[in-house]
């Protein structure tokens, strides 16, 4: 790879940028654009990776070897269009990441909710039992400052999503399989279709890792909250004695212990202006945000539970509403904003005004809010008795840290 040079479209993106780090480290020439600066891309700037804000044909190095492009970015993107005028090969996210996944000892996790934890958990498990591994995660992770993590021995964990049967481009030694739920509905028609990709990437896989094989799996009190983290922690430990048996369980329960968790997983930000705490979390699927909202009253018992929530995508807005409704519904106030469209066209029949009258018909109470200003303003209000979570796999974040300046 050293002499490549890699040109890519959407290089911001949280898989993208962890890629980019792997080619870099390879001494692989790396560029590439994306709409905005973000966390992600301040991190590949540091990394030496070069990063334009912005797509336009002119960006796209005629001397490239290849253009990789992520979901989000159409065939008829200007970069896109200008490598195929140059004649540069091309390639989809996962189809260059399957790729590199070649040479490894492939370990992929997989599954509707919990993959990025259980992803870090595991990285970090096999570093502190020595065994170097190279780490792609769908998050930074606290302790490396990063989404990825650059090993020395063959091992290569990987977070594997199922959107558009992605995880199909990896034949891995391990599988891991969080969950599997109905999700990626603009995709998948029915649960029936995402159980059956994902009996297509256990067929794919040596060994496979689902709750069945770790659901007894102990594992000691952790730093970060939830039930759902215990069975992330459960199904990292599975995996990791799977692979290493030699080690012993201590080892395992010590980095378990200490794991202080990823950006936008119930991740801390601070003390809102009037007292209020701000929590920030990724959680885009009904079932994800329930079992946010249990834990945060697990660990915040008498604390009143807001969330600041920006669905992602109308399709699923759409195909999951009431379920949408029915989680919003258990916290004790819900601000929704507009539908973030990411890849696709707008859709007038689903509004987040909607959302917000479903959820008051459930005994929930809800407010449609206009756009991040409101919700910023709104955090400010917030007093000490409250507990708030900006919410969704948009860039709802972005109104927290405006409250908290």
């Amino acid at each position: 790879m050293k002499n490549k040079k890699i040109y890519m479209v959407g290089i911001g993106g949280i898989g993208m940028s962890a890629l980019a780090q792997l080619f870099a480290a390879q001494g692989v020439a790396v560029s590439g654009s994306d709409r905005e600066e973000s966390p992600v891309t301040r991190v590949l700037v540091q990394k030496g990776v070069s990063v334009v804000v912005g797509q336009a044909a002119a960006n796209v190095p005629k001397d490239a070897s290849l253009v990789i492009y992520s979901d989000a970015v159409p065939q008829d993107n200007p970069e896109r269009a200008r490598a195929r005028e140059l004649g540069i090969p091309e390639q989809s996210y996962f189809q260059a990441l399957g790729e590199a996944a070649k040479t490894k000892r492939t370990i992929a996790v997989a599954g509707t909710h919990g993959k990025t934890t259980t992803t870090a958990m595991l990285g970090r498990m096999l570093i502190d039992a020595r065994l170097d591994p190279t780490v792609v995660v769908g998050s930074i992770v606290t302790e490396w400052g990063s989404n990825f993590r650059q090993g020395k021995s063959d091992l290569f964990v990987v977070e594997a999503c199922e959107y558009r049967s992605h995880f199909l481009a990896f034949k891995p030694e391990v599988l891991v399989i969080t969950n599997v739920e109905f999700d990626h509905t603009d995709f998948f028609k029915s649960l029936a279709e995402v159980q059956a990709a994902f009996g297509e990437a256990r067929a794919q896989a040596k060994q496979v890792v689902e709750q069945k094989d770790y659901s007894a799996v102990t594992v000691p009190e952790l730093l970060v909250p939830g039930e759902f983290n215990k069975d992330n922690a459960r199904a990292a430990k599975a995996a990791a004695k799977l692979i290493a048996p030699e080690v012993a369980d201590q080892v395992w329960d010590n980095s378990l212990a200490s794991y202080r968790g990823t950006w936008r997983r119930f991740e801390y930000k601070g003390p809102l202006p009037k007292g209020a705490l701000l929590y920030d979390d990724y959680a885009h699927h009904p079932t994800a945000v329930a079992l946010t909202v249990a834990a945060a009253r697990e660990k915040f018992p008498g604390k009143k539970i807001v969330l600041f929530f920006h669905p992602h995508l109308y399709s699923r807005t759409r195909d999951l509403f009431n379920e949408f409704a029915a989680a919003l519904a258990a916290a004790d106030e819900a601000y929704i904003l507009p539908v973030y469209a990411a890849r696709e066209p707008h859709d007038p029949a689903v509004s987040h005004e909607a959302l917000a009258a479903a959820v008051m018909q459930k005994g929930g109470h809800a407010k449609a809010l206009p756009d991040f200003a409101a919700a910023t303003a709104r955090l400010r209000e917030l007093p000490g008795d409250t507990v708030a979570f900006t919410m969704g796999a948009g860039d709802i974040y972005k109104a927290g840290e405006q409250a908290l300046i």
